[in-house]
């Protein structure tokens, strides 16, 4: 395999734009953090030098970008086992298991909900490239609960719009740390990457998207609180972020939750209990649900327990 090469000149009318400005707008199909990660790779060179991502391009400067070759990702079919909550010709709707990987990524390319799904049907839709067929929206690996899948490049469209303009509705439920003194509320604050944790997200004002929350209070255990969330945005870690910005981190959650906890689960408390979509072919209103997994149930009994005495 070699390495693909492409070469730019600017234009006066183009001059004194930044470099990854200039080539996020003559290569649209590439995003500007990928470009960002070119330049710092050095695979970007203007007239012959590498340069920074602040460069000012000038008239009749010479770029030339090296793509490196894309290795295509062999997705391989899998016999495991998955909870089918809803199946026909265009989607599938399934009940994931906590500590199941949602789609293949570098170092994880077997054991995950799409090497699953290549086993059970005979077409998912591939919008979203190779590795992550049929996939419209994930869940966290220690996230349990509904999600659905498009068997079509059709359904996945109209599933991805619903997502997009909120008319799909998904309801959570977790387990918080601390009496959360309000019976209902809405949390907003901007999600981006931690400041100095790059795998943690945060709320911050810096390179940051809007992130709104909804939740009501469904029963209360003195330390702890039974919490129901409606996302009307879709952010990376929302919920357990939103909470742990509120002071009162999801059990369980080895990123945002304390060091030291006091059940045993694996993973954060947290469940996607309840999605509602139009279907994407007939337009039919329909909603799915998944009970709360065994963990969070002996969670809740125990401290009911403890309540009751």
């Amino acid at each position: 395999m070699t390495d693909k090469t492409n070469f730019f000149e600017v234009n006066e009318c183009e001059k004194g734009e930044r470099l990854d400005v200039f080539l996020a707008s003559v290569m649209n199909e590439i995003s500007r953090s990928n470009i960002q990660k070119l330049i710092a790779n050095g695979q970007v060179t203007v007239n012959d030098k590498m340069v920074k991502t602040n460069y000012k391009v000038k008239a009749s400067d010479a770029i030339i970008v090296t793509m490196p070759e894309v290795r295509p990702l062999e997705l391989m079919a899998e016999d495991i086992p998955i909870d089918v909550v809803y199946e026909d010709d265009d989607i599938i709707v399934v009940n994931k298991s906590r500590g199941m990987v949602v789609h293949p990524a570098t170092g994880n390319s077997s054991g995950t909900l799409v090497n699953a799904l290549l086993e059970h049907c005979d077409d998912l839709s591939g919008i979203n490239g190779v590795a992550r067929p049929g996939i419209v929206h994930r869940l966290d690996k220690d996230t349990s609960g509904v999600m659905i899948a498009a068997k079509s490049d059709r359904a996945h469209i109209s599933l991805a719009k619903q997502i997009k303009e909120h008319t799909a509705s998904r309801r959570y439920l977790t387990i918080v740390h601390g009496n959360i003194k309000e019976e209902q509320g809405v949390i907003k604050g901007p999600i981006g990457r931690h400041s100095s944790d790059r795998k943690k997200m945060a709320v911050t004002f810096v390179n940051s998207k809007e992130a709104i929350t909804n939740f009501r209070i469904l029963e209360r255990f003195g330390n702890y609180t039974l919490v129901e969330c409606k996302l009307l945005t879709g952010r990376t870690h929302q919920i357990r972020v939103h909470m742990a910005y509120i002071g009162h981190p999801v059990v369980g959650d080895p990123k945002y939750g304390p060091e030291r906890e006091h059940f045993d689960i694996v993973g954060q408390a947290l469940h996607s209990t309840e999605l509602m979509i139009n279907h994407p072919v007939t337009g039919e209103s329909m909603v799915f649900n998944a009970a709360l997994p065994d963990d969070m149930q002996r969670i809740l009994i125990n401290l009911r327990q403890k309540m009751n005495r």
